[in-house]
């Protein structure tokens, strides 16, 4: 058994926050310097709950039954903050979300997590009609 399945799923969450974050941020970079006011507002259509529960919902056929059920995990659990811009639903789905993403950071399952984030970016890009690939 993987010692991650074991973590709370709000450890698993906190850090695929951090990941997802980073990963954002470094592919709005890939097309050349840009203003940071303009990075941060592109970056907010890619990480807030709202496209984290869009993008969830599409990536769901394509994952695991592991996969799945540290998504779910992390989505069904009892949190005391809520997002400021997100209802219920997306603020738990993109939890669930971000715990899968720390799962995989964490296990070192680095080409599946890369997987997973190029898939993520692109139906966020697809979702904004604009696409952000080189």
């Amino acid at each position: 058994m993987n010692p991650y399945q074991s973590y709370s799923s709000l450890t698993l969450a906190y850090v695929g926050d951090a990941v997802y974050e980073v990963f954002i941020r470094t592919k709005l970079t890939e097309n050349g310097d840009k203003k940071v006011n303009r990075l941060h507002k592109e970056a907010k259509n890619f990480v807030s709950a709202k496209a984290q529960c869009q993008i969830v919902e599409q990536l769901l056929d394509i994952l695991t039954p592991d996969e799945i059920d540290i998504f779910k995990r992390g989505r069904n659990t009892k949190v005391n903050t809520k997002a400021k811009n997100a209802d219920f639903k997306e603020y738990h789905n993109a939890t669930g979300l971000e715990a899968l993403i720390g799962y995989l950071y964490l296990s070192k399952n680095m080409e599946r997590l890369t997987q997973i984030l190029e898939k993520a970016y692109q139906i966020a890009a697809d979702i904004q009609g604009e696409s952000y690939e080189k």
